[in-house]
């Protein structure tokens, strides 16, 4: 049993590490607001492509990217790196004529991430053997979708995250309209963003920082929302395999 005072150690290690991805945040979430006012604007365009053709570009892009599949790492590699299995769903909808993107934002009662916007996932559980067997299974847990209410279309490039995660994307059209059951534990909120406006180049900001030697990209808030880092990457993967 843990003593007393182990016990208030870590609970202030827990509140300071809180408080510090607050300031971090909010600093973000102003630069993003002062950032958006300083950017030009251009017109968002509206996707209505397919969903042969986007089969078809995903499938090409990780046939290019090869044996492994990896992508963009959080972190730096090295053949003594360690990482663990995960995978989460990257859903499209079909709603007023173009595509949107599907996501959540995390509850201040998970472990790590806390309050952040996500693709619905998480770790492989013993025993899958596909990243879709992992995403799909997490989407129902997480916001009720069934894994027969998901086309899956491909998958994207790996990402390695900063809490060593090798995160398989996988993007699937989802049956809609649609009734969602949310774990409240885990989420908050679900939510969608048009396609159109994520590839809008005014709408985000990719910025390096000194400290991780890596960009970070992150987007002006969206319906009081926002999507940066990981989830902002995978997002902009997407776009790019789709050719913006």
């Amino acid at each position: 049993m843990m003593s007393p005072a182990n016990a208030a150690i870590v609970e202030a290690l827990s509140v300071k590490t809180i408080n510090i991805e607050s300031s971090f945040l909010f600093l973000l979430t102003t630069y993003l607001r002062l950032h958006s006012l300083i950017t030009t604007k251009t017109p968002n365009m509206s996707f209505t492509f397919s969903e042969e053709f986007i089969s078809k570009k995903l499938h090409e892009a990780i046939q290019a990217a090869g044996p492994s599949s990896d992508g963009f790492s959080e972190v730096t590699l090295n053949e003594d790196t360690r990482v663990k299995c995960a995978a989460v769903l990257v859903p499209l909808i079909w709603q007023d004529n173009e595509w949107h993107l599907l996501f959540t934002r995390r509850t201040n009662k998970v472990e790590s991430h806390k309050g952040q916007v996500s693709f619905p996932g998480g770790a492989c559980d013993e025993g899958e053997i596909t990243p879709e067997q992992t995403a799909l299974r997490e989407a129902e847990e997480e916001i009720g979708i069934r894994p027969e209410d998901v086309k899956v279309l491909g998958r994207l490039a790996n990402l390695i995250t900063i809490t060593y995660f090798r995160v398989t994307p996988v993007v699937g059209v989802i049956k809609w309209p649609n009734v969602f059951r949310i774990g409240e534990h885990e989420v908050a909120r679900v939510f969608t963003i048009p396609l159109g406006w994520l590839a809008n180049p005014s709408n985000r900001w990719q910025f390096d920082r000194s400290d991780l030697k890596r960009s970070l990209i992150a987007y002006h808030p969206y319906d009081g929302e926002l999507l940066w880092g990981a989830t902002a990457r995978m997002t902009v993967d997407f776009l790019n395999v789709l050719g913006y």
